[in-house]
């Protein structure tokens, strides 16, 4: 049987630090959260694979070097309040409960929403909400970060009017192949983006394209 914990330490030394992670609070929770329960038992055995895992047919656990960076460049304090788009049964939202003062979990799958409630219950400080993704959680807004677990075509545009004047919001954006992790920032009223790093992620339907018309 596998050794997580030296999978995880694995994962860590191997994928985490050598892609440009130096959060060292950030690297002390990827060691921390054990990856395997958050994805189906038949795939606990490649649970710290470079790779992005399928949690369930319209849900994709996102490989840690990606989640890792994305976090980072969220710059976390210890107040802030996140909300995790798309989180499929917690890992993302267990890793910013670690670093911020309060998560907020959304799916748009009561099953979902109801495996991460439960995994993530201990911590305190994460509440799963179910509703659609592109909507947010306005009951919580204003938000300090938002991360959204997934690829999109176009900027969610109501998730950034929940973010706080400072906020920042992160996630995979573009059409495959060329897609990049991207960080958004709101200043007084302003938003400005700028792409971090190529990555590939599962794109979200709720954040398509809609179909060109062709004559």
């Amino acid at each position: 049987m596998i050794d997580f914990a030296t999978a995880r330490r694995m994962m860590v030394d191997g994928q985490i630090r050598p892609s440009d992670v130096t959060d060292l609070a950030l690297i002390a929770a990827m060691g921390e959260v054990p990856r395997e329960r958050f994805v189906p038992p038949e795939l606990a055995d490649v649970a710290y694979l470079d790779r992005d895992l399928p949690v369930d047919p319209k849900r994709a656990l996102l490989s840690p070097m990606v989640i890792a960076r994305m976090v980072q460049a969220l710059e976390l304090k210890s107040d802030d309040t996140v909300l995790d788009v798309a989180g499929g049964t917690g890992y993302t939202a267990a890793i910013l409960a670690r670093l911020a003062g309060r998560v907020v979990a959304l799916e748009d799958d009561p099953v979902r929403v109801k495996r991460c409630a439960e995994l993530t219950h201990a911590l305190g400080n994460v509440t799963a909400v179910d509703g659609p993704l592109d909507a947010g959680w306005p009951a919580r807004a204003p938000y300090d970060a938002i991360i959204i677990d997934g690829a999109c075509e176009v900027e969610p545009q109501v998730l950034l009017r929940q973010l706080a004047n400072g906020g920042r919001l992160v996630g995979v954006f573009g059409t495959a192949p060329a897609t990049k992790a991207t960080l958004y920032r709101v200043d007084n009223g302003e938003i400005g983006y700028r792409p971090l790093f190529n990555a590939a992620a599962p794109l979200l339907p709720t954040f398509a394209k809609a179909p060109a018309f062709v004559f």
